[in-house]
């Protein structure tokens, strides 16, 4: 589910710049307040519940945002959602594909681990993946078809990047079932990377905007998508 999201790139064909742009940024609202919620209502909970009041979760939560860090600043890729124009040029379509392909293996070993420690916090933490990527693909089509890439070919190739989660899913399962602690361990890191990603990536593409009816929508988005992670605890 979440690697079709790779397909709603079409989707930009069809609308035109501004209205893009104005629904991404709603998009990223409600993504900011999906990823915080999970990572403190959700995941967070239940890491310091399994590893006590050791400082363990804290030390992971840590190596999540700097696993970020380094995607970020070593492989020169970026969670950027906004459309590729004249003033915002993104970088090449390869380099892309190949930060966008290891980001999505991240994401597949953080949903498969979810999903070891239990249902209802692998489908909060698949919801917030879903929610932060629907955004996310729009912006990665626009940086293929700007790199040189037809329609036809930057769908298939984004497809296929977004795929290596479901081989990153199939790791997690595989070492689960090897490593002890291994899922619990990647919980932690879940909600550190969640972190990174709303506050270093999400928040300030918010910023650019500054009108205030727009801002007050953001604002009731983000809260939107922290009430349906709290809504969800009637799962668990």
């Amino acid at each position: 589910m979440i690697s079709l999201c790779s397909l709603l790139g079409v989707l930009t064909i069809s609308l035109g710049a501004d209205r893009l742009r104005s629904i991404t940024l709603f998009l990223v609202s409600f993504a900011v307040g999906g990823l915080l919620g999970d990572a403190f209502i959700h995941l967070l909970p239940e890491s310091f519940e399994q590893f006590g009041t050791s400082s363990a979760t804290s030390i992971y939560v840590i190596l999540g945002i700097l696993l970020f860090f380094v995607l970020e600043k070593f492989l020169r890729w970026r969670h950027c959602h906004i459309p590729t124009s004249e003033q915002h040029i993104h970088p090449l379509a390869t380099m892309n594909l190949v930060g966008d392909g290891i980001h999505n293996l991240i994401d597949g070993m953080l949903v498969g681990a979810s999903y070891m420690v239990s249902f209802p916090i692998g489908l909060t933490t698949t919801l917030a993946v879903f929610l932060h990527e629907v955004p996310q693909e729009l912006g990665d089509f626009g940086v293929l078809v700007h790199g040189g890439l037809t329609v036809k070919k930057a769908l298939i190739f984004n497809l296929l990047s977004a795929l290596i989660a479901v081989v990153g899913a199939v790791v997690s399962i595989v070492a689960g079932s090897q490593v002890e602690d291994f899922s619990l361990s990647l919980l932690p890191v879940t909600a550190g990377g969640f972190l990174y990603i709303a506050g270093s990536d999400l928040i300030p593409e918010l910023h650019h905007e500054v009108k205030a009816s727009t801002s007050l929508w953001q604002l009731i988005l983000i809260v939107l998508g922290v009430a349906i992670m709290a809504l969800l605890l009637l799962v668990e």
